[in-house]
């Protein structure tokens, strides 16, 4: 009758109250490995708990899915870059507080995940990669394109080198169709910025914005602003002291958000660069599965790079009990890799980021970047010179010394 639920209603009522139960990364109990291709096209293997897991990730993107289109239904397609204002004359404080309210909304959406169909447009839009192409004639990557093809240079051998160890065996990327237009991409932006060329990571990151922004040139546009606006400067240059800076903040913000594993670490005399490199250069899509991997570059293009320590961070964090028990620098390598493996649902990985580390703004990373760099710029020009020296040795002595009988 009407005013009254079914029955129907009210089991899918309790049903929705019952957490799922399924055993987490921390327990897996099945053996059987399957193959199976995830979201982007990538081929994943893993037991039937991992399958259960990542229907349950699709079931969350689905749903994700209708609660942004019901936001471009109720405010507009681009409601996440205007201040949604009511009919009629709207007071100045009206405007702030309506885009106040926007950028919360919008905030706690993408740390939930971007729906793949609208990634494209909110990324280009929010990273301010569509910015950045309007300052520049429309034909621009095309034109850059044509007038570097043919052209050799250090970075496009080494680039040549790397477009068949990029994500063998994927559907597209793995193709000559795929290796052309990754090739593209990255050889445009060696000519764009001379002072980055070409560095082992980059292919990785580009190929995933390839899969993700569906055309060459929004791919290109987004790997520029990643580049030069979103990530810190210099992680990518010919020395990496952009990324040595990052090693040494995220050292420090083990010590304090995690100061257990941290002294743990120091005392098996682990460096967690040896992990962490790869995290930051790959901005995690060789360590991550795709959609994991993508729900943080949602929030990395939103918010910035702080999301990569706080991701960093809750690695160590999910795993902080095994680690307090290793004995060897192998065990933990092992322990992280397979945790970042499997971590098919990236809710578990985000929940710990923001939850359980805690918060960190942007103005206390640049803190302690400030901190860091000068030892980092030390050790490099120590480096150099030492390179330099063991050169010049070899120039005034080329062959060595004779042992007398």
């Amino acid at each position: 009758m009407f005013g009254t639920q079914s029955k129907r209603d009210i089991a899918l009522e309790l049903q929705a109250q019952i957490p799922v139960l399924r055993p987490s990364i921390h327990a897996r109990r099945a053996n059987i490995t399957v193959k199976f291709q995830d979201l982007y096209g990538f081929t994943v293997e893993g037991n039937v708990d991992d399958v259960n897991v990542l229907n349950e990730v699709r079931e969350k993107v689905r749903q994700q899915g209708r609660v942004w289109w019901a936001l471009e239904a109720n405010k507009g397609a681009n409601w996440y870059l205007e201040p949604s204002v009511s009919e009629g004359i709207a007071l100045k404080s009206s405007l702030k507080l309506s885009t106040l309210a926007n950028a919360i909304t919008l905030k706690k959406l993408i740390r939930k995940g971007i729906p793949p169909v609208l990634r494209p447009k909110v990324w280009f839009s929010l990273s301010g990669a569509a910015k950045k192409k309007s300052t520049v004639p429309e034909s621009y990557y095309n034109d850059l394109t044509k007038a570097v093809e043919g052209k050799v240079t250090p970075a496009t051998r080494q680039i040549d080198h790397d477009l068949p160890r990029t994500f063998p065996g994927h559907a597209w990327l793995d193709t000559p169709e795929g290796h052309a237009a990754l090739r593209r991409v990255l050889v445009g932006y060696s000519f764009r910025d001379s002072d980055v060329g070409y560095c082992q990571g980059l292919n990785y990151v580009a190929a995933l914005l390839l899969l993700v922004m569906k055309t060459e040139e929004d791919a290109f546009w987004m790997l520029a602003v990643l580049l030069e606006n979103v990530l810190v400067s210099d992680c990518y240059t010919t020395n990496l002291s952009g990324c040595h800076v990052e090693q040494r903040v995220f050292k420090d913000l083990l010590t304090k958000k995690c100061p257990r594993i941290a002294t743990h670490l120091e005392a098996l005399d682990f460096d967690v660069s040896l992990v962490a490199t790869e995290w930051f250069l790959c901005l995690f899509s060789k360590s991550l599965p795709s959609e994991t991997t993508l729900r943080v570059w949602d929030v990395l293009f939103y918010e910035g790079a702080k999301v990569l320590f706080h991701v960093a961070l809750a690695i160590f964090k999910m795993k902080e009990d095994e680690l307090l028990v290793t004995h060897h620098v192998g065990d933990v390598i092992n322990i992280l890799q397979k945790t970042t493996h499997y971590l098919f649902d990236p809710d578990d990985l985000l929940t710990v980021a923001y939850d359980k580390i805690g918060s960190m703004t942007t103005n206390t990373i640049s803190k302690h970047r400030k901190k860091q760099e000068p030892a980092v710029m030390a050790e490099l020009d120590q480096r150099l010179r030492r390179l330099n020296s063991q050169v010049n040795d070899k120039e005034h002595h080329p062959f060595p010394p004779v042992k007398s009988s």
